[in-house]
């Protein structure tokens, strides 16, 4: 059982999916805007929470930026009607760590709070790894902080993300749909380029030559 935040200002919306989270045995509170979600995501015992972007008051990227900002690292689904690549990416970019667009499938929306809740609590068991290395680049899990050559580099939430896929996987070609579905946890267009577009972010701090393409296949981390 897990303790759910819906931020949420269409009333038919929030109460259809707090309905099926309570029939799959969580616990699910409501906020209608931004304020009073973001005041109850940092004061309240939440397991996950689940964000509309279009809300009366700061909007869903805003609610993202002072949570992430105040330290809380509690999983976020974005649910929204908002479904371009460039506002799909704000989010991923603000800390969010899934996006889906409206009209949603309930049972979709439940695997990725399943996936979301796995991958929260495996993180932050005792045995979890605090720190990867490799390369002359080093990610510390527990600060998010990013070093190269032992100076400090600024990672987004994606960006990070994308590099420990990577680090964990050393010499291993990763395909693009690998990592769209390790990274961002979505079904893109096919003609999506937001992975190139990553990796060339990260080349750019970590050297070019530290990421290498195989082509037809997709990308290899060179330590």
């Amino acid at each position: 059982m897990a303790r759910i935040l819906i931020v949420e200002d269409e009333a038919r919306i929030a109460s259809f999916v707090a309905k099926g989270l309570r029939a799959e045995g969580h616990v699910a509170a409501i906020s209608p805007d931004g304020e009073s979600g973001l005041d109850e995501a940092l004061g309240g015992d939440y397991d996950l929470m689940v964000l509309d972007i279009g809300l009366p008051g700061i909007d869903g990227f805003e609610v993202l930026d002072q949570l992430r900002s105040q330290g809380s690292r509690m999983p976020v689904i974005v649910l929204t009607a908002r479904d371009s690549v460039t506002d799909t990416v704000s989010a991923l970019e603000g800390g969010a760590d899934d996006y889906m667009a409206k009209p949603f499938r309930f049972a979709e929306l439940m695997a990725r709070v399943r996936l979301r809740l796995r991958q929260d609590q495996a993180g932050s068991g005792n045995g979890a790894r605090e720190a990867l290395e490799a390369g002359g680049v080093r990610l510390d899990l527990r600060t998010r902080r990013a070093t190269v050559g032992g100076r400090e580099v600024d990672l987004s939430a994606r960006e990070f993300t994308l590099a420990e896929i990577f680090m964990l996987n050393p010499g291993q070609v990763l395909s693009r749909e690998q990592l769209l579905d390790h990274v961002w946890g979505l079904d893109f267009d096919p003609g999506s380029n937001v992975v190139d577009v990553y990796v060339g972010y990260l080349r750019k701090k970590f050297g070019a030559p530290t990421i290498a393409t195989v082509r037809g296949m997709g990308y290899r981390f060179v330590p």
